[in-house]
């Protein structure tokens, strides 16, 4: 069983992606369709961009964590199997997002992002913590953890 969160009303779901398979699966709270597939959408970092930014994390019921990174920063690729290995952690809890600051400037520059890694967090589309640097795992789950309740 997988647990889906609702993007529209931020409902949790049990949905089996083997049972869902060639079918739509809805919410059972407001009946909007799930996004389920073999992946497990939700237990991998979710891409943003700056066009898609308002939807993935702005109109985003619950907690995310915004992980702004680009590829030719060292402390980035270390925290980048953090972010993965958090995001196979979440069961639903909250939702792991990248956001390569070199391909999307303008959502970078809104949150005045100056050194990288930053991992912004947000609660129900709100900034509510931001993080600086290569930190270990257990400090980014414990500031996640602390606003993911």
């Amino acid at each position: 069983m997988q647990v889906v969160v609702c993007n529209k009303c931020g409902s949790k779901n049990r949905v089996d992606p083997a049972s869902a398979a060639g079918q739509i699966a809805k919410c059972g709270r407001c009946g909007t369709p799930l996004e389920v597939d073999s992946k497990a959408p939700g237990n991998i970092p979710l891409i943003v961009r700056d066009d898609t930014f308002s939807k993935d994390v702005l109109q985003t019921r619950g907690t995310v964590l915004l992980d702004c990174w680009a590829p030719w920063c060292g402390p980035c690729r270390i925290v980048g199997p953090i972010m993965e290995q958090l995001a196979a952690e979440s069961n639903g809890r909250y939702r792991i997002a990248k956001l390569n600051v070199d391909e999307n400037p303008r959502t970078a520059s809104q949150f005045q992002i100056q050194s990288i890694p930053t991992m912004l967090i947000f609660k129900d589309g709100k900034l509510v913590d931001r993080l600086v640097g290569a930190l270990p795992k257990p400090a980014i789950a414990d500031r996640l953890q602390a606003h993911a309740g």
